[in-house]
């Protein structure tokens, strides 16, 4: 759960998925992903890209894909029944909340006190989140699908 966004190599982890699944069995990604290119675009937008690598870099994160990759490296593999939805609109708010619990004198001396620069970069880069849900840019998505029996 909320993994792939962490592999390097997106088709090793998808064939790795898919090897070691058993036949027949049910496999589920669930990952932050950037938004579906339209047919007409080649690559994201300057601005998005830059927005994306900030998040990477804060979340020592390497470069995420869109769901329709996902996708399309799952029909590589041959893999059955594949379906996709966006649960953005379910997470999104996750985001605002935990800022809000952060601004909390507990959550700031926590934070400040008890972590590391690691979790205070990674606090600092939550509204860059939150920008990324609301331009449409980031996508929280699952993707399911079946290994052939």
């Amino acid at each position: 759960m909320e993994s792939g966004e962490h592999m390097p190599d997106k088709i090793k982890f998808v064939s790795e998925l898919a090897r070691v699944a058993a036949p027949g069995a049910t496999i589920i990604i669930v990952t932050w992903c950037h938004r579906d290119l339209s047919a007409s675009e080649e690559s994201l937008q300057p601005q998005e890209k830059e927005l994306l690598n900030k998040i990477c870099d804060a979340y020592f994160l390497p470069a995420w894909c869109s769901t329709a990759d996902y996708v399309k490296l799952l029909e590589s593999l041959s893999l059955q029944d594949i379906k996709a939805a966006d649960w953005s609109q379910y997470v999104a708010p996750f985001w605002p909340a935990v800022i809000r619990s952060a601004l909390t004198w507990k959550g700031l001396t926590s934070l400040l006190l008890r972590s590391g620069w690691k979790t205070i970069k990674g606090a600092l880069a939550m509204p860059l989140m939150i920008q990324g849900y609301k331009k449409d840019l980031i996508k929280f998505a699952i993707i399911t699908c079946r290994k052939p029996k």
